[in-house]
């Protein structure tokens, strides 16, 4: 199979990124598959709409297994909940054909990474050089 310029930038993108990157990358596929399964859905191809949201579900699955249970502390037991209720909304939503779980995920997950970008903003801020650092809710460099 012959590759995309795209996607050896976006193997090469996730290859090289720093930790906090690759959790912004993977709230970003998240998101993005989730409304790519809602649009399919509501167009009723099933098929791309199952493809779709099991890369959502994928991502966030990718999102739960980064954390750290022991250093993370109660931060990261409550994303563990959260992200495994996700994931089960999703299905359950999915099952019942109730296309708003797909909707509150989208929200939950722009709220989430909303926050990481804050985050990712202040880190950038505390090191040096770092004064050219994008704006929170612009494309992170």
């Amino acid at each position: 199979m012959v590759k995309s310029g795209f996607d050896v930038y976006r193997k090469t993108e996730v290859e090289t990124a720093d930790p906090l990157k690759l959790v912004l990358i993977c709230y970003d596929e998240a998101i993005k598959n989730l409304k790519i399964a809602r649009e399919k859905y509501l167009n009723e191809e099933f098929e791309d709409k199952a493809y779709a949201l099991k890369r959502a579900i994928s991502f966030i699955s990718e999102l739960n297994r980064a954390l750290d249970l022991e250093k993370g502390g109660e931060i990261a037991a409550n994303l563990h909940a959260l992200y495994d209720f996700m994931v089960r909304h999703l299905m359950e939503g999915d099952l019942k054909k109730d296309i708003k779980a797909f909707d509150q995920v989208i929200a939950m997950l722009s709220e989430l990474k909303e926050a990481w970008e804050i985050v990712s903003y202040q880190l950038g801020r505390q090191r040096p050089g770092s004064e050219n650092r994008p704006r929170v809710g612009t494309a992170l460099g």
